[in-house]
């Protein structure tokens, strides 16, 4: 057993993550202790580090698609020692608000979130309460389970949040898009994906996923969606895919974070089209998707990355250097 291990530490926002030895982490009432297997990076990582997301623990360790192995356990926990689990973004949730038992624990005004309030998984271990762990299908690998935990969960919420849309517009076409657009088709929907203008390995790559149609940002697709995601954290793509779609047609809003929507006539929302959010995910949420995920089976773009690499990661996420996910290994 380490008696430390390696961390990559954001001290400050809008500083580069800083490598740290640390006293490997006991388990305290109701938590185990995980070994990193891998840590997918997400655009949520970029905001906490980027001080877009407030109050953030300081020094925080970030990352919360994490996949490991349990390697101690707390007394009185029920899950097993040498248990393979994924940890995602809601780390904690009261259990007993109004939202917790009408289900929506999503939206529990006493939730924590790993990597923003709780040190998550750019690290060689860390903490989890055991309550929020997600058992992991034996189908899904490490590398290629990590960008589920975030990107797969999010997308699969605003999937359904769309509802029975059979032309259904995606904006922003990266980690969350690709994995969703696979469970798009797998319904029998058609997907109309939207790129930054000039992206063409964003365009290509969306067209050998099954796209129907690919398209700039900037373009109305050729016919009237029945509801589109915006994945991108771009305030403007709310009144373009508000004229995207038909009467009765849905925005969903799947980012913790977007730059300011600009104002629009009135016009363009009436006839009953709807903007709504996605915020955070459900452990049930977790559950569906995973095993769905396990059963198509998920093509999971990935792009690995040494521990002490993760600034690298951020910094080409930022760039849109890759498409698909990038995956930090220990």
């Amino acid at each position: 057993m380490h008696a430390a291990m390696s961390a990559m530490v954001l001290q400050q926002p809008r500083t580069p993550l800083v490598s740290e030895q640390r006293a490997l982490p006991e388990p305290g009432p109701g938590q185990v202790r995980v070994r990193v297997s891998a840590c997918a990076v997400c655009r949520t990582d970029l905001h906490v580090v980027d001080g877009e997301l407030p109050d953030p623990k300081l020094p925080i360790i970030p990352g919360h698609e994490i996949v490991g192995v349990i390697d101690a356990a707390a007394p009185g926990t029920s899950v097993r020692v040498g248990a393979r689990v994924g940890i995602p973004w809601l780390g904690y949730a009261c259990g007993h608000c109004s939202y917790c038992r009408r289900g929506e624990e999503n939206l529990c005004d006493q939730a924590r979130f790993t990597g923003y309030q709780i040190d998550g998984g750019y690290a060689e271990y860390t903490l989890a309460d055991a309550r929020f762990c997600l058992e992991l299908p034996a189908e899904l690998d490490d590398l290629h389970a990590a960008p589920l935990l975030c990107a797969g969960l999010i997308g699969y919420r605003c999937l359904v949040k769309a509802g029975a849309a059979r032309r259904l517009g995606l904006y922003g076409f990266g980690a969350a898009a690709h994995l969703i657009t696979q469970v798009a088709r797998h319904q029998q929907r058609e997907v109309y994906a939207f790129v930054r203008p000039g992206d063409e390995p964003a365009a290509a790559f969306a067209r050998s996923l099954g796209a129907s149609w690919v398209g700039a940002s900037d373009q109305p697709p050729p016919e009237p969606l029945d509801a589109a995601i915006i994945f991108a954290p771009v305030g403007e793509l709310v009144p373009r895919a508000l004229r995207a779609v038909r009467k009765g047609g849905r925005v969903v809003c799947g980012g913790i974070h977007m730059t300011p929507i600009p104002e629009f006539p009135y016009e363009w929302l009436w006839g009953e089209r709807q903007i709504v959010s996605v915020a955070n995910l459900t452990r049930a949420d977790g559950r569906e998707f995973l095993q769905l995920a396990a059963q198509l089976p998920l093509h999971v773009q990935v792009h690995r990355y040494a521990l002490s690499h993760a600034q690298s990661a951020l910094d080409d996420l930022r760039a849109g250097r890759y498409s698909g996910a990038a995956v930090l290994v220990p």
